[in-house]
């Protein structure tokens, strides 16, 4: 397979070959780009329509070329009969529609992640291609003829090379280097919510990012359109993500977090976890539920309703049956009005026109009329059905201790003391799902202009899909290109044209084909509902570690925290293997969690054993935090030096540390992936990874949760160094 000289010679041609593919697709999108664009404005609106289609398709499949530049060759399988498959990061066939270059993703490119010695199919031998630019600067070779037993890691040596590089601030994928566990969940199946559970450094987050692309890959029609939607912790932790999927040729995937999703609010305040707690338990639904179905009111008497200077009775029979049949209708409580008021409507003009004698056909539009129009009825019948939206009535609720006593029979009497508080306190996170939740039960505001603009939109849809068949008949543009819905979606208006991103964030109501949760075990089951609320396929992976979730309430299950979808097809797979976080510091780590009463999991096994990984240094003041991590930043070399520390005392460690790393440190407010030095707490630091963690104050570290103290112990892949005045955590030992 080789010639004279470098031993992948034939190797770069065939890369010089893909890459030169590559170029020419590029030209010709560009090139039908332009032309599509040259013809300007012209023509009728179904024309223009059309065109900003195609262009659109264009413009999309373009950026995915653009985006898979680096390493787009990354491995060669050598087959018993003398084939070779070469493995990369999209599918590129030649000029014939031959296949040259194997997406990551298909289903020919799994023996790269998968084939061991003792089950290596026909696979001879797997070749990683270690690549700069465009060119290839190494190979690393994987017999696999042999009788040995090779099972466990694949791709050792490109593994570790990928370990051992210094962190850049921002999350890379691991297309290479996937390993044969990681592989497994990142192809399993879509149907269903599978929860992958493993311990800090295996990779929970980048096998969640590659199995959406994979599913993207492998259900494009059925998930294309709806979108995936990516759950994060934070807003940094998003950034520090957004490189893998378009580096993998996936663009068109939502990345947010709950409260961003969910927020018609600001939220502008915190509260005590215990408090949080019980806005969280899934009996909140069945509060909410009571609440809404307590909204209208009866009426206690016979009323006199002034008509047109006639008196005309409504009685407490009216408002009751038309009460039970809105209910009936099971719409939301807003929309479910006008059921309720047409009902008493009709029930009053009724009888009205049998005590006056009149034809009640002939003048049933006349009576209801003057009905609507008279200033009593008006008050009378609203007052017994009022709209109202999720703001005021949760506010009502946390204000009103006889309110929540009436309708929160699941809550103890300590609990529902915790939710109360003033009407016009600032919402807090755990606020958000019980604001989705009664936005659901009560529905939007009644707004008849709005609803025809629906009904309208609905039928222009399904004339823009039936045209959009026709076009994919006659020009041509089956075979996986473009299907009618989405061509549709580009047809029928301007808006409808923006990416799925931004369609999915202009509309709350919104359902997604998948959803990615990470840190999934710090969400309540109040937000698992809303979030099931968005996913109606019930199409999920969640990825988590029960040992890491922040405060004093541990999770025993993954059931219980999952609340009601606990209930759906939810199945689990086992990350084992700690690619991150040396073996040393893993251990100390593990020891610190189980002194507190942790440890729910098998901790997973560190794949290095890094010499000197863990140091304890005894401190006694501020000016030796300041020369050890300067000192520990002089000897980082490449990388990223993180110091964590408690919650209140980040600002003041930032302007300590000044004065000798103002140049390294991030700002107050600024981005804390791009400086060399970053000043964090354990919550901000959940996700993220650096080359050397300097911890001070551990003890006072574990005061929010003994999750919080493992978290900031295991986020570097080179050394730990903790700083400390008093007494260390029970186990906090080096090796």
């Amino acid at each position: 397979m080789t010639r004279a000289g470098v031993p992948w010679e034939a190797d770069q041609e065939f890369v010089d070959h893909v890459y030169a593919r590559l170029d020419d697709l590029r030209h010709r999108y560009r090139e039908r780009l332009e032309a599509i664009r040259r013809q300007g404005a012209s023509g009728t609106p179904q024309n223009r329509s059309e065109r900003d289609a195609f262009a659109t398709h264009y413009e999309d499949t373009l950026a995915r070329l653009e985006q898979v530049e680096n390493r787009l060759v990354f491995g060669r399988l050598d087959l018993e009969n003398d084939a070779s498959r070469y493995i990369g990061r999209i599918g590129i066939s030649d000029e014939d529609q031959e296949s040259l270059l194997i997406d990551w993703r298909a289903p020919a490119a799994r023996p790269f992640y998968q084939a061991t010695a003792a089950r290596r199919g026909d696979v001879v031998r797997r070749r990683h291609l270690v690549t700069r630019g465009r060119r290839v600067t190494g190979v690393e070779d994987e017999l696999l003829d042999t009788d040995a037993d090779l099972d466990g890691l694949t791709g050792e040596g490109a593994l570790f090379a990928a370990m051992a590089a210094a962190r850049e601030g921002r999350m890379g994928d691991i297309v290479a280097t996937i390993q044969a566990e990681q592989d497994e969940i990142i192809r399993s199946a879509v149907d269903g919510i599978l929860v992958v559970e493993g311990g800090p450094g295996t990779g929970k987050t980048a096998v969640a990012l590659h199995r959406a692309a994979y599913l993207l890959y492998t259900h494009r029609e059925r998930l294309e359109r709806s979108g995936v939607l990516v759950v994060g912790p934070s807003r940094v932790f998003l950034r520090y993500i957004e490189q893998v999927l378009p580096s993998l040729g996936e663009s068109g995937v939502v990345a947010t977090t709950l409260g961003d999703l969910l927020a018609d609010v600001p939220v502008t305040a915190t509260e005590p976890e215990e408090v949080a707690a019980v806005k969280g338990r899934a009996v909140m639904a069945q509060v909410l539920r009571h609440a809404v179905r307590g909204l209208p009111r009866r009426l206690a008497q016979t009323t006199l309703l002034d008509v047109d200077g006639e008196q005309v009775r409504l009685e407490p029979e009216d408002v009751r049956l038309a009460q039970e049949r809105a209910r009936r209708s099971a719409r939301p409580h807003n929309v479910a009005r006008r059921t309720y008021a047409t009902a008493v409507l009709e029930s009053v003009v009724r009888r009205w026109a049998e005590e006056k004698g009149l034809d009640l056909e002939s003048e049933h539009g006349y009576l209801l009329q003057s009905l609507r129009e008279s200033r009593d009825a008006r008050r009378e019948i609203n007052l017994r059905w009022m709209p109202t939206t999720p703001e005021q009535l949760l506010r009502r609720l946390y204000a009103d201790p006889q309110l929540l006593a009436r309708h929160g029979r699941g809550l103890g009497a300590d609990e529902r003391r915790l939710l109360h508080r003033p009407v016009d306190a600032p919402w807090t996170a755990a606020d958000l799902p019980l604001l989705d939740e009664l936005a659901v039960l009560l529905g939007r505001l009644e707004d008849p202009q709005a609803e025809r603009a629906r009904l309208a939109r609905e039928a222009e849809r399904a004339s823009a899909v039936a045209y959009a068949e026709h076009a994919i008949r006659e020009d041509g543009l089956g075979g996986g290109i473009v299907d009618a819905q989405t061509l549709a979606s580009r047809f029928d208006a301007p808006e409808a044209r923006l990416s799925v991103a931004d369609r999915a964030a202009a509309d709350r109501d919104w359902t997604y084909g998948h959803i990615v949760v990470d840190e999934a075990q710090e969400l309540s089951p109040m937000a698992w509902r809303a979030l099931l609320r968005r996913n109606p396929s019930r199409s999920m992976t969640l990825v988590g570690d029960l040992d890491q979730r922040s405060g004093h309430r541990p999770a025993r299950s993954w059931a219980e925290l999952l609340g009601t979808a606990a209930s759906e097809h939810v199945r689990t797979a086992s990350l084992t293997i700690n690619y991150r976080t040396p073996a040393e510091v893993m251990e100390s780590a593990v020891r610190v969690l189980r002194a507190a009463g942790g440890a729910h999991a098998a901790p997973a096994r560190s794949a290095r054993d890094v010499p000197g990984a863990l140091r304890l240094s005894a401190i006694t003041d501020g000016h030796e935090v300041v020369d050890v991590v300067a000192t520990e930043y002089a000897a980082l070399g490449e990388g990223r030096l993180a110091v964590i520390t408690a919650p209140g005392t980040v600002g003041a460690v930032r302007e300590l540390l000044s004065t000798r790393l103002a140049a390294e440190l991030e700002t107050p407010g600024g981005d804390v992936l791009a400086a060399r030095v970053a000043v964090l707490d354990a919550v901000a630091a959940k996700g993220l990874e650096f080359d050397v963690v300097v911890l001070l104050e551990p003890a006072e570290i574990t005061a929010g949760g003994p999750g919080d103290l493992y978290v900031a112990m295991t986020r570097p892949t080179r050394r730990l160094h903790v700083l400390h005045r008093g007494p260390l955590p029970d186990g906090l030992v080096e090796r």
